[in-house]
């Protein structure tokens, strides 16, 4: 993708996350860590910070990434997890995409969301969570055009940059298959 490039373009490939793509996933997280509300991390992770995800063999959760090829830099990623480690659980996923600077505002959110959606609900994912720190109408968009709906907000739950920030759980349940008729 060049700087006047879609994320759509071609040489954008969505895939599932291998370990060569963790220091270009924690580079995006540890931005996000230090110059936004879209964690509530305050210092950054090293590079095997999702490494654990990566050899999650759970239905239902999933790390992709958006590379540019050839050079397979990493330009965003979004991962399905465990929502809480208790068994009534199991079905649901808490979600979240993540994207380098140069990757906002140009759709590449949706298409790692897109095949992500795609794997959960093959799995047979009843429900998935999204957590937004408040204000952050980007994100609700996004979520909102993938079914989600906001089901609350929990006031003043994270400190971050010497102030207050709620955050507002949105929550997308499985579409329901096709009636297929009598």
């Amino acid at each position: 993708m060049t700087a006047g490039s879609a994320a759509g373009d071609d040489d954008v490939v969505v895939r599932a996350a291998t370990p060569a793509d963790l220091p270009g996933m924690a580079a995006i997280y540890n931005d996000a860590v230090l110059h936004s509300l879209a964690t509530f991390d305050v210092e950054p992770r090293p590079d095997d910070h999702y490494a654990d995800r990566l050899r999650s063999e759970a239905p239902g959760d999933h790390v992709l990434v958006a590379v540019r090829q050839p050079s397979a830099e990493v330009l965003g990623y979004a991962f399905s997890g465990v929502y809480r480690p208790r068994a009534a659980y199991d079905a649901t996923r808490e979600v979240s995409v993540y994207l380098a600077d140069v990757a906002r505002g140009r759709g590449l959110g949706r298409r790692l969301y897109t095949e992500l959606f795609a794997r959960v609900d093959a799995d047979g994912i009843h429900t998935c969570l999204a957590v937004i720190a408040q204000p952050n109408p980007a994100s609700e968009a996004l979520h909102r055009s993938f079914g989600f709906e906001p089901v609350g907000t929990l006031r003043e739950v994270g400190r971050k940059f010497d102030r207050w920030v709620d955050t507002a759980l949105w929550q997308r349940r499985r579409p329901a298959a096709p009636d297929a008729g009598p």
